[in-house]
């Protein structure tokens, strides 16, 4: 679903910090949504004339509306474990706006077709959904999809999520024809072949537990190869998923550095947990990439400080109770991660680690409207779409996985004590959510 310009009336949200890192204002404001747009962004009653409706956001944040690059909704074909319809309930319950769903479903989201009945009003979606597409046909890294086709369709990348393009003249291939048409590449870097049957990362963890581990350099080394790779095409845009190291994060630097358009994503749990949080084979702690050490933590912590890192991402993973409560090498990767990425993202970069609120904003917001291209969100800037977040920074709250908008319950968080608790979303100039 998409905002449209029919007529939604209009709606004066007054009094709150407003925090656009796109149109660098970080002020008390009002702002005045009419009709699906932002009409108006001005000082304190200033803005004149009647409105359908009033907002107090007075002691709260209004951001633009939360922007995921990275979740996965499970339709079609897995509705068991999550709809379109409850994986945006808990988007919107978490403040995001706009989510990106990842292809890897059954079937595999490889043709026009399947974009379009994402996209359908029937699905029931209550916030933006814009549709990853399959890079290769069924994502078996063989054959490229109709690149040209898919993003006419809505597509706005092109990935094979949780299945790596490895095969290198594949990928060069993908990078050039996506160029061609300004089309992200988005690749879960990971040499397969270097981490078959492991389930955690290689530590002292894994080895007190008996585990297999993946090494860092599964992920570094494609990340390392992809950089290279996309320096050979102008125009060529890569995004790597859910980046969990300090040794793929010097890819990264090294891309950028070297002008090219690479960009990356962090989780949550990966700027929050490591791999010793696994404890005694929780499988609620079982992701892919894996938690890792404290030191690359600590790197993903500089990096989200300093801009390296163009966005935050949930990497939203439901799983129904019988795939995590199993042994832990049978257990399927993945957490739930939509409603409780503010509160950690406040909770850890801002109160721990002192990461200011307006960067943990345009993380959420500019940063990946950037990745995506997607215009006209991502600010509140006039003329913009009114996708708004409002969220009161200060307020403590205890996430219960119970009461997830999710269809799963697959989360470490249940329970924890969190800062910054998002209070309405609005989409479009509608309120999708509003707490109590």
């Amino acid at each position: 679903m998409t905002s449209d310009k029919s007529k939604t009336g209009s709606l004066l949200i007054k009094g709150g910090n407003l925090i656009d890192p796109a149109a660098k204002i970080d002020a008390v404001m009002d702002l005045l949504l009419r009709d699906g747009h932002v009409a108006e962004v001005a000082l304190p009653n200033k803005i004149r004339g009647g409105v359908d409706a009033n907002f107090d956001a007075r002691g709260l944040v209004v951001a633009p509306g939360f922007i995921d690059l990275h979740v996965h909704l499970r339709e079609p074909g897995q509705s068991y474990k999550e709809t379109i319809a409850t994986g945006t309930a808990a988007a919107a319950a978490g403040g995001f706006t706009s989510v990106c769903c990842m292809p890897n479903t059954s079937p595999v989201v490889d043709s026009q077709e399947w974009v379009a009945w994402i996209q359908q009003p029937q699905r029931g979606a209550v916030v933006n959904v814009f549709p990853v597409a399959a890079a290769t046909q069924a994502s078996k890294g063989a054959v490229l999809t109709d690149f040209r086709g898919l993003q006419r369709a809505g597509a706005v990348a092109v990935s094979d999520d949780g299945k790596p393009i490895l095969n290198e003249t594949i990928m060069r291939e993908t990078l050039r024809l996506a160029a061609e048409i300004n089309l992200p590449v988005i690749q879960h870097a990971e040499d397969t072949r270097l981490t078959e049957n492991c389930s955690m990362n290689e530590s002292t963890t894994s080895f007190r537990l008996g585990l297999r581990g993946m090494t860092t350099a599964a992920e570094a080394t494609v990340v390392d190869r992809d950089v290279q790779l996309a320096q050979q095409f102008t125009g060529a845009r890569l995004h790597v998923a859910h980046l969990s190291t300090a040794d793929a994060l010097k890819a990264v630097r090294r891309g950028k550095r070297g002008k090219a358009r690479v960009t990356c994503e962090i989780t949550p749990h990966h700027f929050t947990l490591t791999d010793a949080d696994i404890g005694e084979y929780n499988t609620y702690c079982k992701m892919n990439p894996p938690l890792r050490s404290a030191g690359d933590r600590e790197a993903l912590l500089v990096a989200l400080a300093d801009g390296t890192v163009d966005a935050i991402a949930t990497d939203h993973a439901p799983h129904a109770t019988h795939e995590k409560i199993i042994e832990f090498e049978k257990a399927l990767f993945g957490i739930i991660g939509l409603e409780t990425a503010l509160g950690l993202a406040i909770t850890r970069l801002h109160r721990e680690h002192k990461i200011p609120l307006a960067r943990i904003v345009e993380l959420l917001t500019a940063g990946p409207a950037r990745v995506v291209d997607l215009r006209g969100r991502g600010t509140l800037a006039r003329g913009s779409y009114a996708d708004v977040t409002i969220f009161d920074p200060k307020r403590r709250w205890t996430y219960e996985a119970a009461k997830s908008r999710s269809k799963s319950r697959n989360t470490p968080f249940d329970g924890w004590q969190l800062t910054g608790k998002v209070v309405a979303t609005i989409v479009g100039g509608k309120i999708a959510h509003r707490a109590g």
